[in-house]
């Protein structure tokens, strides 16, 4: 069976993970709580826009996430703050194998029981993911996530108290 194929695709709340299309008429899976969709735009497409719905551009949420952390690379992306939607990259965003995770929505993350350079993210509706990483590297990216994601909610609680 063919998969059905949507030109557009907005990130919401319910966006577990964007991953590669090894496809020719798509370039994005995203996979979400109850739904697994192939979409024609790219990724990156897709957190740009989702960005500019979240109240920046991509470039300036990167530009702050590295001002207030201090991170250089694979950089996570608060895409839209207010809605707890934060995202983190597997590799850097310009290489291909470059898939996006949706923090709020992992359960837990292991090694892959046979292969060393791979590890699985669980996520709350019980969806296993199989990534091409290490664990180490898993494991650091959710942490760079968690230390964005308290370094945002630091200035979203100062701005609700004043």
């Amino acid at each position: 069976m063919t998969p059905s194929i949507v030109n557009d695709y907005e990130i919401t709340q319910d966006t577990i993970a964007l991953l590669p299309a090894h496809h020719i008429e798509c370039d994005t899976i995203v996979w979400e709580r109850n739904d697994i969709l192939h979409v024609k735009q790219s990724m990156l497409s897709l957190i740009k826009e989702a960005c500019l719905e979240g109240g920046a551009d991509y470039e300036g949420r990167r530009a702050a996430v590295i001002h207030k952390t201090g991170i250089q690379h694979k950089i996570p992306i608060p895409i839209h703050p207010l809605d707890h939607i934060y995202a983190f990259p597997t590799h850097s965003p310009k290489l291909y194998e470059c898939a996006w995770i949706f923090y709020y929505h992992i359960k837990s993350i292991h090694r892959h029981p046979n292969k060393v350079n791979e590890s699985m993210v669980t996520f709350h509706n019980y969806k296993e993911l199989t990534l091409p990483i290490s664990y180490a590297t898993l494991e650091k990216q959710m942490q760079r996530t968690s230390y964005c994601i308290v370094r945002f909610s630091d200035r979203l609680i100062e701005r609700t108290f004043r």
